[in-house]
């Protein structure tokens, strides 16, 4: 027996809608991850680029459990002494609720540039709108 492996031209692509309304965020963004990554694939291989497409509608509407609510912080550093900047969840939920999903399956995808050709592939909305309608993609429940 030989160990199949797929080529570039027999992967195919599908797109998958999913309502983050309700969900906790780690559970959501692990079997994201899975979906991006395309470990749900029977002829998964860990060196290609072989994910769905996810789009994530209603992240504004995301649950963390626990009092993180109130003390999550996301940290970042720009690189100079002194550049360091800290924004907390209850800030982030009302500006920009696109990051917090982001940053967390960022953080389950491999760090190299297959890991950034993944993200890529993840769409996240605040509400229930999305410009994807032509792709027709399907509702995935998890």
């Amino acid at each position: 027996m030989k160990t199949y492996s797929i080529k570039e031209s027999e992967i195919s692509k599908l797109w998958h809608i999913i309502d983050a309304k309700d969900k906790t965020l780690g559970r959501l963004a692990s079997s994201v991850s899975q979906i991006l990554k395309g470990k749900h694939k029977p002829t998964y291989t860990p060196h290609m680029d072989m994910g769905d497409f996810v789009i994530i509608i209603n992240a504004s509407k995301i649950r963390i459990s626990g009092n993180k609510s109130k003390q999550k912080q996301y940290f970042s550093h720009s690189g100079y002494p002194g550049g360091t900047k800290f924004v907390d969840f209850q800030s982030l939920i009302k500006n920009k609720p696109e990051k917090i999903i982001e940053n967390a399956v960022k953080g389950m995808l491999p760090h190299n540039r297959l890991g950034k050709k993944m993200l890529k592939n993840l769409k996240i909305y605040s509400d229930s709108a999305h410009p994807h309608e032509a792709q027709k993609p399907t509702l995935m429940e998890l």
